[in-house]
Protein backbone atom coordinates (compact mmCIF):
# COMPACT_ATOMS: atom_id res chain seq x y z
CA UNK A 1 0.00 0.00 0.00
CA UNK A 2 0.88 3.54 -0.77
CA UNK A 3 3.57 4.14 2.23
CA UNK A 4 3.85 8.39 2.66
CA UNK A 5 2.98 9.43 6.11
CA UNK A 6 2.10 12.49 4.31
CA UNK A 7 2.08 12.89 0.53
CA UNK A 8 4.62 15.43 -1.42
CA UNK A 9 2.12 17.91 -2.04
CA UNK A 10 0.02 18.02 1.61
CA UNK A 11 3.44 18.74 2.83
CA UNK A 12 3.59 21.71 0.38
CA UNK A 13 0.25 23.14 1.28
CA UNK A 14 1.24 22.54 5.22
CA UNK A 15 4.81 24.64 4.63
CA UNK A 16 2.73 27.53 2.66
CA UNK A 17 0.96 28.36 5.49
CA UNK A 18 3.74 29.05 7.41
CA UNK A 19 5.13 32.33 8.50
CA UNK A 20 8.75 31.62 6.44
CA UNK A 21 10.82 34.62 5.45
CA UNK A 22 12.37 33.13 2.57
CA UNK A 23 15.79 34.59 1.50
CA UNK A 24 15.86 31.79 -1.21
CA UNK A 25 14.78 30.87 -4.40
CA UNK A 26 12.56 31.03 -6.69
CA UNK A 27 12.56 34.83 -7.08
CA UNK A 28 8.32 35.43 -6.73
CA UNK A 29 8.96 34.44 -2.91
CA UNK A 30 5.61 32.39 -3.10
CA UNK A 31 4.10 35.67 -3.36
CA UNK A 32 0.95 35.95 -6.17
CA UNK A 33 2.61 39.72 -6.95
CA UNK A 34 0.89 38.74 -10.89
CA UNK A 35 -2.37 38.07 -9.34
CA UNK A 36 -2.68 34.98 -11.35
CA UNK A 37 -4.14 31.42 -10.51
CA UNK A 38 -0.16 29.64 -10.89
CA UNK A 39 0.44 28.02 -7.64
CA UNK A 40 3.10 30.13 -6.39
CA UNK A 41 2.48 29.60 -2.69
CA UNK A 42 3.89 25.78 -2.87
CA UNK A 43 6.98 26.43 -5.96
CA UNK A 44 9.94 26.06 -3.74
CA UNK A 45 13.52 24.62 -3.74
CA UNK A 46 15.21 22.26 -1.66
CA UNK A 47 14.97 23.80 1.41
CA UNK A 48 15.18 21.98 4.71
CA UNK A 49 12.85 19.23 4.98
CA UNK A 50 12.22 19.02 1.50
CA UNK A 51 15.04 16.50 0.46
CA UNK A 52 16.94 16.52 -3.02
CA UNK A 53 16.10 14.99 -5.54
CA UNK A 54 19.37 13.94 -7.08
CA UNK A 55 20.40 12.36 -3.52
CA UNK A 56 16.82 11.54 -1.63
CA UNK A 57 16.88 10.55 1.52
CA UNK A 58 13.88 11.60 3.23
CA UNK A 59 10.47 12.55 1.27
CA UNK A 60 11.32 12.40 -2.25
CA UNK A 61 12.81 9.09 -1.39
CA UNK A 62 9.84 7.66 -0.21
CA UNK A 63 8.11 8.51 -3.22
CA UNK A 64 10.97 7.09 -5.49
CA UNK A 65 10.09 4.21 -3.77
CA UNK A 66 6.22 4.27 -3.72
CA UNK A 67 6.73 4.91 -7.64
CA UNK A 68 8.75 1.86 -7.47
CA UNK A 69 6.17 -0.47 -5.68
CA UNK A 70 3.63 0.44 -7.92
CA UNK A 71 4.99 -0.66 -11.21
CA UNK A 72 6.95 -3.61 -9.26
CA UNK A 73 10.45 -2.14 -10.33
CA UNK A 74 14.17 -2.99 -9.02
CA UNK A 75 14.65 0.96 -9.48
CA UNK A 76 12.29 4.03 -10.66
CA UNK A 77 13.34 7.84 -11.04
CA UNK A 78 11.33 11.17 -11.78
CA UNK A 79 12.00 12.63 -14.98
CA UNK A 80 10.85 16.56 -14.63
CA UNK A 81 12.15 17.34 -18.10
CA UNK A 82 9.94 14.91 -19.37
CA UNK A 83 10.91 11.48 -21.29
CA UNK A 84 13.42 13.42 -23.67
CA UNK A 85 15.93 13.74 -20.62
CA UNK A 86 14.98 10.09 -19.97
CA UNK A 87 16.46 8.93 -23.60
CA UNK A 88 18.85 11.09 -23.50
CA UNK A 89 20.01 9.70 -19.63
CA UNK A 90 19.22 5.40 -20.20
CA UNK A 91 21.43 5.39 -23.81
CA UNK A 92 24.49 7.83 -21.81
CA UNK A 93 23.86 4.74 -19.21
CA UNK A 94 25.25 2.34 -22.16
CA UNK A 95 26.80 4.04 -23.97
CA UNK A 96 30.00 6.21 -24.34
CA UNK A 97 30.98 8.33 -27.31
CA UNK A 98 31.86 6.89 -30.29
CA UNK A 99 29.77 3.67 -29.62
CA UNK A 100 27.40 1.31 -31.71
CA UNK A 101 24.03 1.57 -31.26
CA UNK A 102 20.85 -0.35 -32.63
CA UNK A 103 17.26 2.20 -32.68
CA UNK A 104 14.20 1.57 -34.67
CA UNK A 105 13.53 3.85 -37.60
CA UNK A 106 10.51 5.25 -35.88
CA UNK A 107 12.56 6.35 -32.49
CA UNK A 108 11.81 9.87 -30.98
CA UNK A 109 13.91 12.56 -32.26
CA UNK A 110 15.26 12.47 -28.83
CA UNK A 111 16.65 9.21 -29.78
CA UNK A 112 18.57 10.75 -32.31
CA UNK A 113 19.96 13.49 -30.38
CA UNK A 114 21.25 11.33 -28.08
CA UNK A 115 23.03 9.77 -31.07
CA UNK A 116 24.40 13.26 -32.05
CA UNK A 117 25.24 13.91 -29.01
CA UNK A 118 27.70 11.12 -28.30
CA UNK A 119 28.23 10.53 -31.69
CA UNK A 120 27.17 7.37 -31.83
CA UNK A 121 27.57 4.79 -34.62
CA UNK A 122 23.98 4.14 -35.11
CA UNK A 123 22.56 1.11 -36.86
CA UNK A 124 18.89 1.76 -37.94
CA UNK A 125 15.86 -1.15 -37.86
CA UNK A 126 13.74 -0.23 -40.85
CA UNK A 127 10.28 0.26 -39.99
CA UNK A 128 7.46 -1.50 -42.03
CA UNK A 129 4.10 0.08 -43.14
CA UNK A 130 0.72 -1.33 -43.02
CA UNK A 131 -1.99 -0.25 -45.80
CA UNK A 132 -2.83 1.88 -43.71
CA UNK A 133 0.19 3.77 -43.68
CA UNK A 134 0.40 2.92 -39.76
CA UNK A 135 3.94 2.08 -38.82
CA UNK A 136 4.04 -1.54 -37.61
CA UNK A 137 5.62 -3.30 -34.37
CA UNK A 138 8.93 -4.66 -34.75
CA UNK A 139 9.96 -7.02 -37.04
CA UNK A 140 12.55 -9.55 -35.17
CA UNK A 141 13.43 -11.67 -37.54
CA UNK A 142 15.41 -8.41 -39.32
CA UNK A 143 16.42 -7.12 -35.78
CA UNK A 144 17.74 -10.53 -35.39
CA UNK A 145 19.70 -10.16 -38.93
CA UNK A 146 20.93 -6.76 -37.39
CA UNK A 147 21.73 -7.55 -33.77
CA UNK A 148 24.01 -10.46 -35.38
CA UNK A 149 25.68 -7.89 -37.71
CA UNK A 150 26.34 -6.08 -34.80
CA UNK A 151 27.16 -7.98 -31.90
CA UNK A 152 29.19 -5.31 -30.63
CA UNK A 153 26.46 -3.04 -30.27
CA UNK A 154 26.19 -1.41 -26.84
CA UNK A 155 22.30 -1.37 -26.12
CA UNK A 156 18.72 -1.84 -28.50
CA UNK A 157 16.38 1.26 -28.26
CA UNK A 158 12.50 0.64 -29.67
CA UNK A 159 9.45 2.26 -29.43
CA UNK A 160 6.68 0.67 -27.56
CA UNK A 161 3.50 1.64 -27.76
CA UNK A 162 4.15 3.23 -30.88
CA UNK A 163 2.01 7.00 -31.16
CA UNK A 164 -0.55 4.71 -33.03
CA UNK A 165 -0.74 2.26 -30.19
CA UNK A 166 1.12 -0.48 -31.59
CA UNK A 167 2.20 -3.02 -29.25
CA UNK A 168 5.61 -5.02 -30.55
CA UNK A 169 6.46 -8.10 -28.95
CA UNK A 170 8.75 -7.23 -26.10
CA UNK A 171 9.19 -10.50 -24.41
CA UNK A 172 11.03 -11.78 -28.19
CA UNK A 173 12.48 -8.78 -28.47
CA UNK A 174 14.83 -9.03 -24.83
CA UNK A 175 14.98 -12.65 -25.01
CA UNK A 176 16.92 -12.14 -28.39
CA UNK A 177 18.83 -9.15 -27.08
CA UNK A 178 19.87 -10.51 -23.40
CA UNK A 179 21.69 -13.99 -25.24
CA UNK A 180 23.86 -11.30 -26.83
CA UNK A 181 24.19 -9.54 -23.19
CA UNK A 182 22.48 -6.66 -25.21
CA UNK A 183 20.26 -4.82 -23.21
CA UNK A 184 16.78 -2.83 -24.66
CA UNK A 185 15.73 0.50 -23.72
CA UNK A 186 12.13 1.10 -24.14
CA UNK A 187 10.45 4.22 -25.13
CA UNK A 188 7.02 3.49 -23.46
CA UNK A 189 6.04 7.32 -23.52
CA UNK A 190 2.71 6.41 -24.57
CA UNK A 191 2.20 3.63 -22.67
CA UNK A 192 2.59 4.63 -18.75
CA UNK A 193 -0.84 3.08 -18.05
CA UNK A 194 -0.17 -0.31 -19.66
CA UNK A 195 1.01 -1.67 -16.28
CA UNK A 196 -2.67 -1.85 -15.10
CA UNK A 197 -3.20 -4.79 -16.82
CA UNK A 198 0.60 -6.64 -17.17
CA UNK A 199 1.07 -5.34 -20.49
CA UNK A 200 4.14 -2.69 -19.56
CA UNK A 201 8.01 -3.80 -21.24
CA UNK A 202 8.63 -3.92 -17.69
CA UNK A 203 6.86 -7.28 -17.23
CA UNK A 204 8.27 -8.97 -20.47
CA UNK A 205 11.93 -7.81 -19.26
CA UNK A 206 13.08 -5.03 -20.32
CA UNK A 207 16.40 -3.34 -19.11
CA UNK A 208 15.13 0.33 -18.78
CA UNK A 209 11.49 1.91 -19.64
CA UNK A 210 10.30 5.16 -20.08
CA UNK A 211 6.55 6.17 -19.15
CA UNK A 212 5.42 10.02 -20.25
CA UNK A 213 3.00 10.32 -17.10
CA UNK A 214 1.43 13.40 -18.30
CA UNK A 215 0.75 11.62 -22.03
CA UNK A 216 -2.04 8.90 -20.72
CA UNK A 217 -2.19 9.73 -16.96
CA UNK A 218 -3.53 12.11 -14.43
CA UNK A 219 -0.55 14.34 -14.21
CA UNK A 220 1.02 17.83 -15.01
CA UNK A 221 2.60 18.29 -18.71
CA UNK A 222 6.30 17.72 -18.52
CA UNK A 223 6.42 14.52 -15.66
CA UNK A 224 7.93 11.27 -16.69
CA UNK A 225 9.54 8.40 -14.57
CA UNK A 226 12.07 6.16 -15.66
CA UNK A 227 12.81 2.65 -14.41
CA UNK A 228 15.06 -0.38 -13.96
CA UNK A 229 13.63 -3.38 -14.31
CA UNK A 230 14.02 -6.51 -12.11
CA UNK A 231 15.18 -8.61 -14.83
CA UNK A 232 17.70 -5.98 -15.92
CA UNK A 233 21.51 -6.96 -17.04
CA UNK A 234 23.56 -5.63 -14.23
CA UNK A 235 20.45 -3.50 -12.68
CA UNK A 236 22.68 -2.04 -9.85
CA UNK A 237 25.31 -0.90 -11.70
CA UNK A 238 22.89 0.38 -14.76
CA UNK A 239 21.43 2.13 -11.96
CA UNK A 240 24.26 3.87 -10.53
CA UNK A 241 25.06 4.98 -14.23
CA UNK A 242 21.28 5.93 -14.62
CA UNK A 243 21.32 8.47 -11.27
CA UNK A 244 24.43 9.79 -12.17
CA UNK A 245 23.43 11.11 -15.96
CA UNK A 246 19.51 11.53 -14.75
CA UNK A 247 21.59 14.51 -12.68
CA UNK A 248 23.70 15.08 -16.52
CA UNK A 249 20.54 15.81 -18.05
CA UNK A 250 18.05 17.17 -15.96
CA UNK A 251 17.52 20.80 -14.25
CA UNK A 252 19.73 20.98 -11.31
CA UNK A 253 16.50 22.82 -10.19
CA UNK A 254 13.05 20.39 -10.39
CA UNK A 255 10.44 21.75 -9.91
CA UNK A 256 8.33 20.60 -6.36
CA UNK A 257 4.52 21.48 -8.37
CA UNK A 258 5.65 18.94 -11.21
CA UNK A 259 7.00 16.09 -8.19
CA UNK A 260 4.09 16.69 -6.34
CA UNK A 261 2.33 16.22 -9.74
CA UNK A 262 3.66 13.00 -10.32
CA UNK A 263 3.39 12.08 -6.49
CA UNK A 264 -0.36 12.79 -6.31
CA UNK A 265 -0.73 10.68 -10.08
CA UNK A 266 0.99 7.40 -8.11
CA UNK A 267 -1.27 7.76 -5.00
CA UNK A 268 -4.00 8.07 -7.38
CA UNK A 269 -3.03 5.13 -9.45
CA UNK A 270 -2.41 2.79 -6.14
CA UNK A 271 -5.66 3.61 -5.01
CA UNK A 272 -7.78 3.83 -7.87
CA UNK A 273 -6.05 3.04 -10.83
CA UNK A 274 -7.35 -0.44 -11.92
CA UNK A 275 -10.51 0.94 -10.96
CA UNK A 276 -10.57 3.74 -13.50
CA UNK A 277 -8.81 1.66 -16.04
CA UNK A 278 -11.46 -1.08 -15.99
CA UNK A 279 -13.88 1.90 -16.29
CA UNK A 280 -12.23 3.33 -19.28
CA UNK A 281 -11.99 -0.19 -21.30
CA UNK A 282 -15.80 -0.65 -20.25
CA UNK A 283 -16.41 3.07 -22.31
CA UNK A 284 -14.53 2.25 -25.14
CA UNK A 285 -16.51 -1.38 -25.28
CA UNK A 286 -19.12 1.31 -25.32
CA UNK A 287 -17.82 3.71 -27.99
CA UNK A 288 -17.16 0.23 -30.50
CA UNK A 289 -21.35 -0.20 -30.27
CA UNK A 290 -21.50 3.41 -31.44
CA UNK A 291 -19.29 3.40 -34.23
CA UNK A 292 -19.37 0.04 -35.80
CA UNK A 293 -22.15 1.44 -38.32
CA UNK A 294 -19.56 3.61 -39.75
CA UNK A 295 -19.34 3.85 -43.47
CA UNK A 296 -16.41 5.55 -44.88
CA UNK A 297 -14.10 5.93 -41.46
CA UNK A 298 -12.28 3.56 -39.81
CA UNK A 299 -11.02 3.31 -36.64
CA UNK A 300 -8.30 0.59 -36.00
CA UNK A 301 -9.46 -2.06 -33.53
CA UNK A 302 -13.04 -0.76 -33.55
CA UNK A 303 -14.94 -1.22 -36.76
CA UNK A 304 -11.87 -2.50 -38.43
CA UNK A 305 -9.08 -5.27 -37.38
CA UNK A 306 -6.06 -4.43 -36.33
CA UNK A 307 -3.26 -7.08 -37.96
CA UNK A 308 -0.30 -5.70 -35.23
CA UNK A 309 1.18 -8.33 -32.59
CA UNK A 310 -0.91 -6.50 -30.10
CA UNK A 311 -2.70 -2.77 -29.93
CA UNK A 312 -3.60 -0.52 -27.41
CA UNK A 313 -7.53 0.47 -27.79
CA UNK A 314 -7.22 3.63 -25.95
CA UNK A 315 -5.93 5.33 -28.79
CA UNK A 316 -8.85 6.26 -31.04
CA UNK A 317 -6.95 5.92 -34.58
CA UNK A 318 -9.54 7.46 -37.44
CA UNK A 319 -8.70 6.18 -40.63
CA UNK A 320 -9.61 8.27 -43.54
CA UNK A 321 -8.36 5.83 -46.45
CA UNK A 322 -11.52 5.40 -48.03
CA UNK A 323 -13.09 8.79 -48.27
CA UNK A 324 -13.31 12.01 -50.16
CA UNK A 325 -11.15 13.21 -46.93
CA UNK A 326 -7.51 13.59 -45.64
CA UNK A 327 -6.91 13.42 -41.54
CA UNK A 328 -5.81 16.75 -41.45
CA UNK A 329 -9.38 17.95 -42.82
CA UNK A 330 -11.38 15.55 -40.18
CA UNK A 331 -9.50 17.04 -37.36
CA UNK A 332 -10.59 20.33 -38.41
CA UNK A 333 -14.19 18.78 -39.12
CA UNK A 334 -13.94 18.07 -35.42
CA UNK A 335 -13.08 21.18 -33.85
CA UNK A 336 -16.62 22.34 -35.40
CA UNK A 337 -18.11 20.21 -32.77
CA UNK A 338 -15.29 21.37 -29.51
CA UNK A 339 -13.55 18.19 -30.50
CA UNK A 340 -9.48 18.55 -29.99
CA UNK A 341 -7.61 15.59 -31.54
CA UNK A 342 -3.76 14.89 -30.63
CA UNK A 343 -2.83 14.77 -34.25
CA UNK A 344 -3.76 14.26 -38.00
CA UNK A 345 -1.97 12.72 -40.61
CA UNK A 346 -2.77 12.64 -43.97
CA UNK A 347 -4.90 9.29 -43.78
CA UNK A 348 -5.14 9.19 -39.86
CA UNK A 349 -6.48 11.16 -36.88
CA UNK A 350 -5.42 10.05 -33.49
CA UNK A 351 -7.88 10.45 -30.42
CA UNK A 352 -5.87 9.81 -26.91
CA UNK A 353 -7.82 8.55 -24.00
CA UNK A 354 -7.01 8.24 -20.62
CA UNK A 355 -8.55 7.36 -17.11
CA UNK A 356 -10.20 10.76 -17.44
CA UNK A 357 -12.49 10.17 -20.30
CA UNK A 358 -16.07 9.39 -19.28
CA UNK A 359 -18.85 7.96 -21.58
CA UNK A 360 -20.18 10.97 -21.80
CA UNK A 361 -17.45 12.20 -24.43
CA UNK A 362 -16.78 9.02 -26.24
CA UNK A 363 -20.57 9.28 -26.82
CA UNK A 364 -20.01 12.57 -27.92
CA UNK A 365 -17.42 11.78 -30.45
CA UNK A 366 -18.91 9.03 -31.92
CA UNK A 367 -21.72 11.04 -32.51
CA UNK A 368 -19.47 13.71 -34.27
CA UNK A 369 -18.01 10.90 -36.15
CA UNK A 370 -21.32 9.05 -37.64
CA UNK A 371 -22.55 12.88 -38.55
CA UNK A 372 -19.96 13.26 -40.78
CA UNK A 373 -19.26 10.06 -42.39
CA UNK A 374 -23.00 11.06 -43.52
CA UNK A 375 -21.53 13.48 -45.53
CA UNK A 376 -18.53 11.56 -47.40
CA UNK A 377 -18.10 9.45 -50.50
CA UNK A 378 -16.41 6.05 -50.85
CA UNK A 379 -13.04 7.10 -52.83
CA UNK A 380 -10.00 5.09 -52.10
CA UNK A 381 -6.30 6.16 -52.04
CA UNK A 382 -3.22 4.48 -53.16
CA UNK A 383 -1.21 4.67 -49.64
CA UNK A 384 2.19 6.14 -49.74
CA UNK A 385 4.64 4.14 -46.90
CA UNK A 386 5.80 6.69 -44.72
CA UNK A 387 9.34 7.14 -42.80
CA UNK A 388 11.60 6.09 -46.04
CA UNK A 389 14.70 4.24 -45.24
CA UNK A 390 18.17 6.16 -43.85
CA UNK A 391 20.93 5.60 -46.05
CA UNK A 392 23.35 7.53 -44.40
CA UNK A 393 26.54 8.99 -46.23
CA UNK A 394 28.21 10.20 -42.56
CA UNK A 395 27.28 10.50 -39.07
CA UNK A 396 24.94 12.89 -37.54
CA UNK A 397 27.73 14.20 -35.41
CA UNK A 398 29.94 14.85 -38.29
CA UNK A 399 27.09 16.17 -40.59
CA UNK A 400 26.47 18.91 -37.61
CA UNK A 401 29.81 20.43 -37.96
CA UNK A 402 29.90 21.11 -41.27
CA UNK A 403 29.15 24.00 -43.75
CA UNK A 404 25.72 23.73 -45.28
CA UNK A 405 23.34 25.84 -47.27
CA UNK A 406 20.00 25.96 -48.11
CA UNK A 407 18.69 24.29 -51.37
CA UNK A 408 15.17 24.11 -53.05
CA UNK A 409 13.71 20.56 -52.41
CA UNK A 410 13.34 20.50 -56.31
CA UNK A 411 17.23 20.47 -56.21
CA UNK A 412 18.43 18.70 -53.28
CA UNK A 413 18.01 14.83 -54.37
CA UNK A 414 21.08 12.85 -53.85
CA UNK A 415 22.57 15.66 -51.78
CA UNK A 416 23.28 14.78 -48.36
CA UNK A 417 20.79 16.31 -45.78
CA UNK A 418 22.56 19.05 -43.12
CA UNK A 419 19.35 19.33 -40.40
CA UNK A 420 16.30 17.41 -38.84
CA UNK A 421 13.11 17.73 -40.28
CA UNK A 422 9.92 16.08 -38.72
CA UNK A 423 6.36 16.05 -38.22
CA UNK A 424 5.74 17.24 -34.70
CA UNK A 425 3.76 15.37 -33.09
CA UNK A 426 4.87 12.23 -33.18
CA UNK A 427 8.75 13.91 -33.40
CA UNK A 428 9.95 11.04 -35.10
CA UNK A 429 12.60 12.08 -37.94
CA UNK A 430 11.89 12.26 -41.36
CA UNK A 431 15.64 13.54 -42.42
CA UNK A 432 18.23 13.80 -40.29
CA UNK A 433 21.56 15.16 -40.83
CA UNK A 434 23.85 13.33 -42.73
CA UNK A 435 21.06 11.75 -44.22
CA UNK A 436 20.92 11.21 -48.32
CA UNK A 437 18.08 12.57 -49.70
CA UNK A 438 16.26 10.37 -52.12
CA UNK A 439 13.49 11.14 -54.56
CA UNK A 440 11.19 8.98 -52.18
CA UNK A 441 12.11 11.56 -49.04
CA UNK A 442 11.26 14.33 -51.37
CA UNK A 443 7.70 12.94 -52.44
CA UNK A 444 6.61 12.04 -48.62
CA UNK A 445 7.61 15.49 -47.62
CA UNK A 446 5.43 16.97 -50.70
CA UNK A 447 2.31 14.43 -49.67
CA UNK A 448 2.71 15.64 -46.02
CA UNK A 449 2.97 19.13 -47.21
CA UNK A 450 -0.15 18.91 -49.51
CA UNK A 451 -1.99 17.21 -46.25
CA UNK A 452 -1.39 20.42 -44.32
CA UNK A 453 0.82 18.43 -42.01
CA UNK A 454 2.79 20.45 -40.02
CA UNK A 455 6.47 20.19 -40.45
CA UNK A 456 9.56 21.30 -38.61
CA UNK A 457 12.92 21.94 -39.51
CA UNK A 458 16.16 22.72 -37.84
CA UNK A 459 16.68 26.12 -40.14
CA UNK A 460 12.40 26.75 -39.68
CA UNK A 461 12.73 26.69 -43.87
CA UNK A 462 10.71 23.80 -44.61
CA UNK A 463 7.50 25.95 -44.98
CA UNK A 464 9.39 27.14 -47.85
CA UNK A 465 9.69 23.90 -49.39
CA UNK A 466 13.90 24.35 -48.53
CA UNK A 467 16.47 22.07 -46.74
CA UNK A 468 19.82 22.40 -45.51
CA UNK A 469 22.53 19.99 -47.45
CA UNK A 470 26.27 19.87 -46.68
CA UNK A 471 28.14 21.83 -49.05
CA UNK A 472 31.22 19.39 -48.69
CA UNK A 473 30.28 15.49 -47.48
CA UNK A 474 33.84 15.08 -45.31
CA UNK A 475 35.44 11.80 -44.98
Amino acid sequence: MYTLIMRLYEKLIKYSKKDIVPFHMPGHKRKNILKSNLPYEIDITEIDGFDNLYKAEGILKDCLQNLSRLYKTYKSYYLVNGGTSGILASIRSFCNIGDKIIIARNSHKAVFNAVELLNLDAKILDADVDKYGIVKEIDVCRLSKLVIENKDAKCIVITSPTYDGVLSDIKQIVDLAHSFKMPVIVDEAHGAHLFLENKSALNYGADVVLNSLHKTLPSLTQTAVMHVSNFALDKDNVSKKIERNISLFCSSSPSYVLMSSIDECVSFLEKKGKEYYLRLKSNLEYFKTKVRNLKHLKIIGYNTPHNYFNFDNTKIVILTNFCNLSGTQLMKKLRKYNIECEMASVTSVLCLTSLCDGRRELLYLARALLEIDKTLITKQKEIIGVLPKIEMKLSIYRASLLKKSLVDLENIQNMVCGEFVYAYPPGIPILIPGQKVTSEIIDYIKLLKAGRVILVSSSQEIDNMRLQALDKVGK
